[in-house]
């Protein structure tokens, strides 16, 4: 076990908006790991603050007729309180616009200054002409001049991933105002981050700081050419700290946000009678940073740069995610699927969420997906069915008399759970959470088949069998407080419900491997609900900003547009080929020979057809297939189909579909099945 103090923070939320759900796959992530490593019995905090600076804030106080400090004030209290409610426990929760902020930045300035890492230049920037402003590379809106994707903002690329300046864009928009941005002169300041190449390039392949996705992803976009020096400052009028040493300018946010997260641990410092140097300057110190993949440059390049050159410690890690999708879209203000963190908690319990996310989130930068009847489903079966059930199914069986004074045979259960404790601890160590939650839900499974086999309400009717309910429930009990120790960091309000209920509080990893025997229980009190649809359901309604069409049947099969053909009535690639993925990408999905035992109309549904098919032996999956221009339900009963098996199920309309029947074409009538040869049977692999 580590005996380094752990500094570990997450992005800084910015003030002009409210927390929504895509923002708490981060903080959820970074409270798990850090509660995870408390429980471990490491030194770790948890740094963070509101990102206040920027013109958005200026311009957005000016219409609200009220000064920049009130409006960040109101906004941070609002996101302290956002992060309350779903559990997100900071150790200290700073601003950016402090006074600790400002003497940092002039001091790490000055060090920029002395290293002769910075130039001044004219720079002809964008400016609104509507609002007066010049306009912040997030402000820009416009076509892409690498890829000519439409809708890109002014600093880099969603979908090819290019950087470039605002004034490269084609057809640039002003965001503030929807005008069309003219171009005007002014000084700007550049941090130099071409005399630092050879440092950055060491430090991010050295294989120790980055997922290697994302240390290769800088290789191949940045570090193989001259890194662009870095604009950190914007001209009057803006809300910032002013330069000292070039009047009339500000540092950019971008500048003195990162460096928030080290005056928000002074101000924890200050508070806790602690050295900043023990923290930030420190090799007894590691640091962990948890970023989103959109600000991956900043994190990885810009910022281990001025560290480096302002003589602080670097990161010892730089954790990166994806980003959120809503039943396998965008979220959307218009579908009500961009919820905000306070509407959701109106209606719906925090730790359902935690779990949720805790059972997607890996250690990978991939994007995870919000599925909605998934998310009821998931709760429902693994924390009430499985974990809560544990409890809910013997306590109430032993009130009054107590856990047995030794603790019974059980079978190995309770070892082989303690056993499986350091693949867990490794897991959530690896932010592998995912695999962590699988490992537990395994042990319920197993606490579960216990439960069930020796059928603790029968004893309860059997005066003869008092002291064997009472060895059954002492089981039961102490392998559901085993596995409220393992989700404690998911779940930090059931252990805390757990300690009640046994009378001794959850504090330590290692409570995981003690028994309990001989003590009291508290009287048993309700844990967890299942999921109420309705409310998830009112959630979504009361999201929505504008009314959007109702959507019914999902495409599973090719968009409908046609596709031109060469002479030879031979397909002409429709639209560019996806990235080359890893074998390792393609594995995850699982492609299976299934037959259709049953085919039904769906009459309410224009293109769909319910499937029901078999994977061989007892298992049936129900598919609605968007094929019925193309096929009657009596041309598919019996015909060999591949599926893809392992996709979340989609709840619809009509049912729940639990796959999609893979097809090409057109759509419409041009819709053909894959087949399949003779001697394939159900259940096979598609390799």
């Amino acid at each position: 076990m580590s005996s380094k103090r752990m500094l570990v923070t997450a992005a800084l939320p910015y003030a002009n908006g409210h927390i929504h759900l895509g923002h708490l796959v981060e903080y959820i992530q970074t409270d798990i790991w850090v509660r995870f490593q408390k429980l471990r019995g490491r030194r770790c905090i948890f740094i963070c603050a509101d990102d206040t600076h920027g013109t958005a804030i200026m311009i957005r106080a000016r219409q609200e007729g009220r000064p920049e400090t009130e409006l960040i004030a109101d906004m941070q209290a609002a996101h302290e309180k956002d992060f309350a409610g779903f559990e997100i426990a900071f150790d200290h929760y700073g601003s950016t616009n402090a006074p600790e902020n400002y003497e940092l930045c002039k001091q790490i300035w000055g060090s920029l200054r002395n290293a002769e890492l910075v130039r001044e230049d004219d720079v002809e920037q964008l400016f609104d002409p509507e609002v007066g402003t010049f306009l912040a590379d997030r402000f820009v809106k416009g076509t892409c001049p690498s890829c000519k994707s439409v809708g890109e903002y002014g600093d880099n690329c969603s979908k090819c991933g290019a950087t470039y300046a605002p004034t490269d864009l084609i057809d640039p928009v002003s965001t503030l105002s929807g005008a069309t941005p003219v171009k005007r002169s002014a000084k700007h300041l550049f941090v130099q981050l071409e005399q630092l190449h050879e440092f950055l390039d060491t430090w991010t392949q050295c294989g120790e700081h980055l997922q290697s996705e994302v240390a290769n992803y800088l290789k191949g976009h940045f570090l193989g050419k001259p890194l662009r020096d870095w604009d950190v400052s914007r001209p009057e009028p803006y809300f910032g700290f002013p330069i000292p040493d070039s009047p009339g300018n500000f540092w950019y946010v971008w500048f003195d946000a990162p460096i928030g997260y080290i005056a928000s641990t002074h101000q924890w410092c200050k508070h806790n009678g602690e050295q900043l140097e023990d923290w930030w300057k420190s090799s007894e110190t590691e640091i962990h940073h948890f970023i989103g993949k959109d600000i991956t440059y900043f994190h990885t390049l810009f910022w281990p740069g001025v560290l480096k050159a302002a003589g602080y410690s670097l990161p010892t890690f730089v954790h990166i995610h994806g980003f959120l999708t809503v039943d396998r879209e965008k979220m959307s203000k218009s579908k009500g699927t961009q919820v905000r963190a306070s509407k959701y908690l109106e209606h719906l319990d925090p730790s359902y969420l935690r779990y949720y996310y805790a059972s997607k989130l890996g250690p990978r930068l991939d994007d995870i997906d919000l599925n909605l009847a998934e998310f009821a489903q998931k709760i429902d079966s693994d924390l009430v069915g499985k974990v809560v059930n544990l409890a809910s199914r013997t306590a109430r069986f032993v009130d009054g008399v107590g856990l047995a004074s030794e603790y019974p045979h059980d079978g190995g259960l309770f070892a082989a759970a303690a056993a499986a404790g350091e693949k867990i601890a490794e897991a959530y160590e690896q932010c592998d959470y995912s695999r962590a939650m699988r490992l537990i839900m395994e042990l319920a499974d197993a606490a579960n088949a216990f439960v069930d086999n020796t059928a603790p309400w029968t004893l309860k009717k059997d005066p003869n069998q008092q002291v064997r309910l009472q060895e059954v429930c002492t089981i039961v009990l102490n392998l559901f407080r085993q596995l409220c120790v393992y989700l404690a960091p998911v779940l930090p309000r059931l252990a805390q419900q757990c300690g009640r209920l046994f009378q001794v509080d959850i504090t330590t990893w290692e409570d995981s491997q003690k028994l309990l025997c001989g003590i009291m229980l508290s009287k048993f009190e309700h844990l967890m609900q299942r999921v109420d649809l309705a409310k998830v359901n009112q959630m979504i309604e009361e999201s929505k900003e504008t009314p959007a069409p109702a959507t019914n049947e999902a495409a599973v099969t090719p968009a409908s547009s046609e596709v031109p053909t060469t002479d030879s009535g031979e397909a002409l690639l429709a639209e560019p080929l996806a990235p080359t993925c890893t074998i390792e990408d393609f594995a995850k999905v699982d492609l299976r020979v299934a037959r259709v035992i049953k085919a039904e109309e769906v009459p309410e549904a224009k293109k769909l057809i319910k499937l029901t098919v078999s994977l061989g032996g007892d298992t049936t999956r129900t598919v609605f297939a968007g094929i019925k221009a193309a096929y009657t339900p009596a041309q598919l009963e019996g015909r060999l189909v591949v599926i893809v098996a392992n996709l979340q199920p989609r709840q619809m309309k009509f049912g729940l579909s639990e796959g999609m029947v893979t097809a090409a074409g057109a759509g419409g009538t041009e819709v053909f099945l894959l087949g399949v040869d003779s001697g394939a049977k159900p259940g096979h692999r598609v390799h």
